[in-house]
C-alpha cells in the first residue's frame, strides 16, 4: 500500500500545483474534487487480471498452458495481490476445478490437464479473479470462453443447422442434424430418439430415421419463446451394439434484432447538434448491420444512417423543441423495427469529444441558451481520469454557449480516458469516454534466424521489448503453434491489450475484442470511437464519492496463503493466549502461534501443493479436551451465466475439424476402456456388492465395472461418474439407464454406498481417492432392489476396505472425532509443469514416432535483459506450413503490448 500512496500523492501535488493560482469562491472547489478521487483511489485501488493461453481451443487429453498478468494503476504489475483463482466452469454453470496460483511481481503461470473423467466435449467458462475483486462483482473478473473437442473413443460427429421463426402466439425452431462416423461416412437410415428439455422439464420428445446422407430433422413450437431458447436437444442414434448421445443448445436459434441510440455525453439537448452512437445488436449478443433514417412526429425525414462495424454507426441532427423522433431500420436479416429516438430536454449542457488528432482530444462544451443564461459566468470543472487515476483537471467559466478547448493526449496512458464535466458544486452534469492510442507506443517485436525451416529443425528467435522513451525490465509469454493445424481469427482472440485496455473498463459482452487492435487502421479508430460511445462504461462513480458513499470492503487482497480460525472452550468462551499447531506432512510444515483475546489465531505466508493434508492441533494446551476449533472458511464466487456465451460454438465438430483430425492421429494409441472386466482371481477379497445382504439378488457379476484408479485425480466423484458410467445417463439430477430413458421410462437409477441407499446428493460427500470401485446394473433380474425403491437399474460404490482392528477397552473414545485436533485439505497451490520441448540432434536411432504437437513452444517466464533483449530455441515439429508464434506481455512500469510473427516449414 506504500507504493500506492507514494504515486498517488505525486499526482496531486502535479494537480494542485497546475490549479493552485484558480480562485476558489464556489461551494465546491477542483481541488476538492481531486481530493475525493484520490480518496477513493486509495481505498478502492483497481485490479485487472489477463491469462495468454498457448491456444485458442484444445481437445481432451491436451494439456492448457497458461500465464496470469495482473495490473492495478497505470497498468503498472499489481503489488496488491499474491493469490490468483481460477475457475473453469461448464456449459450448464457447474464448477468443474478451480486452481490456485501464486503471484509475483504481478505474474503467475499453471497448466491444466483435461482429463477425460472430467472434461467432454463442450464450451467451457474461464474466470480468473483475486480475493479484492470479490469486492466489485464479477464484471471485474477475467472471463474467456474456451472451446474443448474430443476424439477419444468417438464414434459420432454432427453438424447441426438451426432455424427459428416466431409469432405473437408461439415460437418454432427447426433443427437439422446431420450424423457422421469417425471416417466421415453418414450413419444412413438409423434409428434416432430425441427430446427437448428445458427448465429441467421435457417438453418435446420423438423418433425419426436418418436419410441416407446422415440427416434428421427436428421441428418443435411452444407457446413461449423463452421456453424453447432456455432449451437442449438430445439426439440418441441407435447402432447395433451401443446408442449414442448428443446435445445442442438451441438459444442461437431464436434471435430478435435490437438497436440503442446514445446521444454523446449522455444528453441531448433541444436546438443543439447531437452525435447519436447506435449499436444494433441480436438477442444472442453479436452485432447485425442495420440501416435507415430518423423522422420527426410529423413524419418528416431528418437524417440517414447505416451501421460501419458489427452493427455500430453514428447519426448527427438538431433536435427541436417539442418534437419526438423516430428511427426506421431495416436489419441486414431482412426484418424492420422502428424504434424511439431518446428524447431531447429543454435546457442544459453536454460534453463532445474528437480524438482523431493524434496530439490532443477535442473537447467541445454545448450549452443551450436558456441553460446559459442561467448559469453564466458560473464555473464548470473538467476532470479526466485514466487507469484509475486522474490526469487532467481544469476550470472555466460559462460565457458562451460553445466553448472549445484541446487536451494534450501526452497527458494520459494508452486506453480508455473517461472526462467527465461538473458543475461548481461537484455534480457531474455529462461524461463521454474516448480511446487514447499513442503514437510511439511501447513495442513489442519477434525475429527468426531465418525465414523458412525444415521439420524437426531447430529455430532462435530473438525478442525486443522497448519504450521509446526508456527500456525497462519486463516479463513476457511465447506461444508457438502450427496454424494448420490451429487455424483461428486473430480478431477473436482475448489479447492482453484487449483485456487490460479494453474489457477492464467496459460493460458488458465485447464482439471482436482484439479487432480494434490487430493492423490498426483509421478505419478501426474510427469504429473503436462508436464502441466507446455504445458500451457501457464502469470506472468512477462520482456521485457517490462526492458524497462520500463507498462500498463496503469484504475481503482485502491476499499477500500469501494463510490457515485462520478460531479456539473456543465448549461453553463457546473464546481461549486467550491459547498455543495452536499446524502441521502440513507433504511439506514438512509445522508451525506454532498464540491466539488472540478473541481466541483467533492465523498462520501465515503458508506455501503447500493442492490437495495437501494439514492437521491443527490444540493438544497443548491445559485442559485441551474442553476445547475446539473451528477453521475460517474461504470465500468463492457465486457461479454465474458466461457473459461471453455468444463466444460458445456449436458445431464443435465442424468448426475445430482440422486440430480434431490431428488429435485422434495423436490420440490414436489412447483410447479409454468402457469397461474393466476382472478375469483373475486376487488373493485379497475386494469390496462389492456381494458383501451386503441387501444387494443379495443382483447378479454376482456387474454390466460395467469401473475401477477405483480411474477416480483417482477426479476432485468430484459425481462429475466423473457422468461422464465414465457405461449404459446410465445422467439428465434432471438423476441417473437412468440409458436405453430405457430413450424408449421414454424416466425412473432414476438406486445408488448405494458400502451396500447403504443413498440419493446422488449423497455422492458429494464421497472421496474420489476412497474408491475401491464402482459396479453398473442396467437390470435387476429379481426385483429385489427395483420393487423395493421403485428405481430401475443399480449403481454401487464400494470404497477400499478398512482393516478391522480388535478394540481394548478405552480405544472407542479415541477413535471419535477430537474437537481439538482438525484433519483437513485446504486448496493449495497447483504445482506448475514446465513444458516439454524435445531436442532433434544428432541421428535418429530406432523406431521415430510422428512428432503431432499443436503447440510447438510454450515459454510463459521470459525476461528481457537492460536493452530489452532476449532469445529462445526451439524445434519444429513434423507438420509443415505457417506456424504463429504471439509475445505478450508488460514491463515494470504498466507498458503492455503483443506481437504476433509467422514463419514457414517447408
Amino acid at each position: 500500500m506504500n507504493f500506492i500512496k507514494k504515486s498517488y500523492s505525486l499526482l496531486f501535488f502535479c494537480i494542485l500545483f497546475q490549479l493552485s493560482a484558480v480562485a476558489q469562491d464556489d461551494s465546491v472547489s477542483l481541488n476538492t474534487i481531486i481530493e475525493k478521487a484520490v480518496k477513493y483511489s486509495e481505498h478502492y485501488p483497481p485490479e485487472h487480471a489477463h491469462i495468454h493461453f498457448d491456444k485458442p481451443y484444445y481437445a481432451v487429453g491436451d494439456t492448457i498452458w497458461f500465464k496470469a498478468y495482473m495490473a492495478s494503476r497505470l497498468r503498472q504489475p499489481s503489488p496488491l495481490s499474491k493469490i490468483i483463482y481460477v475457475d473453469v466452469i461448464n456449459e450448464r454453470d457447474s464448477l468443474i476445478e478451480t486452481i490456485k496460483l501464486p503471484v509475483s511481481n504481478g505474474i503467475a503461470s499453471g497448466n491444466l490437464t483435461l482429463a477425460p473423467l472430467n472434461y467432454s466435449q463442450g464450451n467451457y467458462h474461464f474466470r480468473a479473479y483475486t480475493n479484492w475483486m470479490l469486492n466489485f462483482g464479477e464484471s471485474y473478473f477475467f472471463s474467456k470462453t474456451v472451446t474443448i473437442g474430443n476424439t477419444l473413443n468417438k464414434r459420432l460427429y454432427t453438424n447441426v443447422e438451426l432455424n427459428g421463426s416466431q409469432s405473437d402466439k408461439s415460437a418454432q425452431i427447426s433443427a437439422k442434424v446431420q450424423f457422421k462416423d469417425e471416417q466421415g461416412k453418414p450413419y444412413a437410415n438409423r434409428k434416432v430418439s430425441w427430446k427437448v428439455d428445458s427448465k429441467f422439464e421435457t417438453i418435446h420428445k420423438g423418433r425419426g430415421t436418418t436419410d441416407e446422407n446422415g440427416y434428421l430433422t427436428v421441428s418443435v413450437s411452444n407457446n413461449s419463446k423463452a421456453v424453447l431458447e432456455a432449451g437442449r436437444l438430445e439426439t440418441v442414434l441407435s447402432l447395433d451394439d451401443r446408442n449414442l448421445t448428443s446435445t445442442f443448445p438451441l438459444k442461437s436459434a431464436l434471435t430478435t434484432n435490437d438497436i440503442q441510440f446514445l446521444p454523446e455525453g449522455g444528453i441531448a439537448i433541444a436546438g443543439l447538434s447531437t452525435k447519436f452512437a447506435f449499436k444494433a445488436i441480436k438477442s444472442d449478443g453479436l452485432g447485425v448491420g442495420a440501416k435507415g433514417e430518423i423522422t420527426d412526429n410529423t413524419g418528416k425525414k431528418i437524417a440517414d444512417f447505416a451501421s460501419q462495424h458489427l452493427g455500430l454507426g453514428s447519426v448527427t441532427f438538431i433536435p427541436e423543441l417539442n418534437k419526438t423522433y423516430v428511427a426506421n431500420v431495416a436489419f441486414a436479416d431482412g426484418t424492420r423495427g422502428t424504434f424511439k429516438m431518446p428524447e431531447s430536454l429543454t435546457e442544459g449542457i453536454s460534453i463532445a469529444v474528437n480524438s482523431a488528432d493524434t496530439a490532443n482530444l477535442s473537447v467541445r462544451i454545448a450549452a443551450s441558451s436558456t441553460f446559459l443564461d442561467n448559469y453564466r459566468n458560473k464555473a464548470f470543472y473538467i476532470v479526466a481520469q485514466s487507469a484509475g487515476v486522474v490526469c487532467y483537471a481544469a476550470q472555466t467559466k460559462l460565457q458562451s454557449q460553445i466553448y472549445n478547448a484541446q487536451i494534450p493526449k501526452d497527458k494520459f496512458p494508452t486506453g480508455i480516458v473517461q472526462i467527465t464535466l461538473f458543475t461548481s458544486s461537484g455534480m457531474p452534469l455529462s461524461e463521454r469516454i474516448v480511446f487514447v492510442q499513442h503514437q510511439n507506443p511501447f513495442t513489442i517485436k519477434l525475429t527468426s534466424d531465418k525465414p523458412s525451416y525444415q521439420p524437426r529443425q531447430k529455430v532462435k528467435m530473438n525478442i525486443s521489448a522497448k519504450s521509446p522513451l526508456k527500456v525497462l525490465p519486463g516479463s513476457y509469454s511465447l506461444s508457438v503453434v502450427d496454424e494448420t493445424k490451429v487455424p483461428f481469427n486473430e480478431d477473436a482472440e482475448t489479447s492482453i491489450l484487449s483485456s487490460l485496455l479494453l474489457k477492464s473498463d467496459l460493460k458488458g459482452y465485447i464482439e471482436l475484442p482484439n479487432y480494434y487492435f490487430n493492423k490498426q487502421d483509421d478505419k478501426k479508430r474510427e469504429d473503436l470511437d462508436l464502441l466507446m460511445l455504445t458500451q457501457g462504461y464502469r470506472a468512477f462513480e462520482y456521485e457517490n464519492y462526492m458524497n462520500d458513499k463507498y462500498p463496503p470492503i469484504s475481503f482485502m487482497p491476499e499477500q500469501g496463503m494463510d490457515i485462520t480460525g478460531t479456539l473456543r472452550q465448549m461453553n463457546g468462551m473464546p481461549v486467550n493466549k491459547g498455543n495452536m499447531q499446524l502441521s502440513i506432512p507433504d511439506k514438512n510444515i509445522s508451525l506454532s502461534v498464540l491466539t488472540d483475546a478473541d481466541g483467533k489465531f492465523r498462520f501465515s505466508n503458508l506455501d503447500f501443493p493442492d490437495s495437501s493434508k494439514a492437521i491443527l492441533s490444540a493438544r497443548n494446551n491445559i485442559n485441551s479436551r474442553n476445547m475446539m476449533i473451528m477453521v475460517d472458511g474461504a470465500a468463492f464466487p457465486a457461479i454465474t451465466q458466461n457473459q461471453n456465451v455468444a463466444d460458445e460454438i456449436v458445431n464443435i465438430d465442424s468448426v475445430l475439424s482440422p486440430y480434431l483430425e490431428n488429435s485422434k492421429r495423436q490420440y490414436r494409441t489412447a483410447n479409454l476402456l468402457d469397461e474393466v472386466v476382472v478375469k483373475a482371481k486376487s488373493p485379497v477379497k475386494r469390496p462389492s456388492h456381494a458383501d451386503h445382504s441387501s444387494l443379495s439378488g443382483l447378479s454376482m457379476m456387474p454390466d460395467h465395472l469401473i475401477e477405483g484408479e480411474r477416480f483417482k485425480d477426479c476432485p468430484f466423484l459425481i462429475n466423473c461418474l457422468k461422464t465414465s458410467a457405461m449404459g446410465l445417463i445422467f439428465a434432471d439430477e438423476q441417473f437412468y439407464v440409458n436405453r430405457d430413458y430413450n424408449a421414454g421410462r424416466r425412473v432414476p437409477v438406486q445408488i448405494f454406498l458400502n451396500g447403504m441407499p443413498i440419493d446422488v446428493v449423497g455422492l458429494n460427500s464421497v472421496a474420489s481417492s476412497e474408491v475401491e470401485s464402482v459396479e453398473i446394473f442396467l437390470k435387476d433380474d429379481l426385483g429385489t432392489v427395483n420393487r423395493l425403491y421403485n428405481t430401475n437399474g443399480v449403481l454401487v460404490v464400494n470404497t477400499k476396505k478398512v482393516e478391522k482392528l480388535k478394540l481394548k477397552p478405552g480405544d472407542l473414545a479415541d477413535l471419535l472425532p477430537k474437537s481439538n485436533v482438525i484433519d483437513f485439505t485446504p486448496l493449495g497451490y497447483r504445482k506448475a509443469r514446465q513444458f516439454y520441448s524435445p531436442k532433434y540432434e544428432g541421428p535418429r536411432k530406432g523406431v521415430i514416432s510422428a512428432d503431432l504437437r499443436t503447440t510447438i513452444f510454450w515459454d510463459p517466464l521470459i525476461t528481457t535483459d537492460k536493452d530489452g533483449n532476449a532469445s529462445v530455441e526451439f524445434y519444429n515439429s513434423d507438420g509443415r506450413g505457417s506456424f504463429r508464434a504471439i509475445i505478450e506481455g508488460m514491463d515494470n512500469e504498466g507498458n503492455i503490448g503483443r506481437y504476433l510473427y509467422r514463419y514457414t516449414v517447408k
